[in-house]
Parts: C-alpha cells; sequence; structure tokens
C-alpha cells in the first residue's frame, strides 16, 4: 500500500516538472530556446535534451530495458546531450523528451519500487540499486533543470510560473519596487563590504 502510494506520488510529481520545463519553451524563438544563457552555456532547448537523456538512460539500461531511441554510450558523454545542434529543431527534442517519457512510464509502471537496478557510470562500491532510488535521483535532476529553466525564462522576458495557469501579468513597477527593497536590505546588513566593492577599479 505504502509502496503505491510513494511511486504514484514520485511519478505524479515528475511527470508535473516535465510538463512544467516543456512550458519555459512556449512563444520563445528558435534563437532564445537555444542561446546561452550563462557562462557555461546553459540554455533552455539544452535542458529538455539532457533530461531527455537522463530519463532514458535512468529508466532503460539500468533496468535492462534499453531505449529504442540510439543514445551516446554513457562512456562517451560529452555535453553534446547539452546544447541543440544546427541541424536538430526544437520539434525534434521534445518529441524525444515525449516518446522518452512513454518508455519511462512502461518501466515505472511494470517495476516494483524494490526491483533491482545497476548503474554502471555510478562508481563503486554503489551502482546497485533499485526502482525508489532512482526515481528519487530522476525526480530530483528534473526538479534542479526546471529550476535552472525558471530563472533563464525569467531573464529573458520577465516570465515566471510552474505552469500557464499560474501564470499572472507582469508588473514591472512592483517587481522593481520588491527588488529594491532586497538590495537595499543586503546594502544595509554589509555596507562596508558593499561600499570597498564599489570603488574597486
Amino acid at each position: 500500500m505504502i509502496d503505491e502510494f510513494a511511486k504514484g506520488n514520485l511519478h505524479g510529481r515528475l511527470r508535473r516538472d516535465r510538463e512544467a520545463l516543456l512550458w519555459k519553451l512556449d512563444g520563445l524563438s528558435e534563437y532564445d530556446v537555444r542561446r546561452p544563457l550563462t557562462a557555461t552555456g546553459t540554455n533552455l532547448l539544452g535542458l529538455v535534451k539532457h533530461l531527455a537523456t537522463v530519463e532514458a538512460r535512468y529508466f532503460g539500461e539500468v533496468f535492462d530495458r534499453p531505449s529504442p531511441e540510439p543514445l551516446p554510450r554513457w562512456q562517451d558523454s560529452d555535453g553534446s546531450d547539452q546544447w541543440a545542434a544546427e541541424d536538430e529543431t526544437r520539434d525534434q527534442i521534445i518529441a524525444f523528451y515525449r516518446r522518452t517519457w512513454e518508455h519511462s512510464d512502461a518501466t515505472i509502471n511494470e517495476l516494483a519500487l524494490d526491483a533491482p537496478g545497476h548503474v554502471p557510470w555510478w562508481p563503486e562500491p554503489c551502482p546497485n540499486t533499485n526502482l525508489f532510488a532512482v526515481m528519487v535521483h530522476v525526480l530530483s535532476e528534473s526538479v534542479r533543470h526546471a529550476g535552472h529553466a525558471d530563472i533563464l525564462r525569467e531573464g529573458l522576458d520577465g516570465r515566471t510560473g510552474l505552469r500557464a495557469e499560474h501564470e499572472k501579468p507582469i508588473d514591472e513597477e512592483a517587481r522593481a519596487a520588491y527588488r529594491a527593497k532586497i538590495e537595499q536590505a543586503a546594502r544595509s546588513a554589509a555596507p562596508s563590504k558593499v561600499e570597498s566593492s564599489s570603488h574597486v577599479t
């Protein structure tokens, strides 16, 4: 009973965060979904591609249920799963993510939470695991990257929220006042540091 509750709860949250991540791409140009938005190259479409690969691996080969999608070997990971090449379209990457969901969901639905798995890319002595641990791991990855997407999207056009139905009209004046309040609190908490750093040339 508790196992089914735990599995259903984790699976439901994973489904929610998958959709939340895709929503962050809505309404953006091809350039904006692809372009690097941090010093390390983080980009919105790359987050989708990366999480599709993560799910395909963890709910696939870990449980001897390899993904039908062609994937690079885990040993050959070179960061190419974190950005979209010129010949990869947004639709292709999103479709890959959705097909991966189907494969992942089948694994989750068919196996018990204590079903054994083996993660060859995890270091010894802990490559052996089970479905529960993998669900927690993949959910953590998904939540983390959905959070990255939140920040990237806010930086692009100010849109925030978990889902479309939670979105509110942007009040630029209220946001500016709120940000100024936080900035003032930060300056008041450490005035000497702020002053000395502002005078560095």
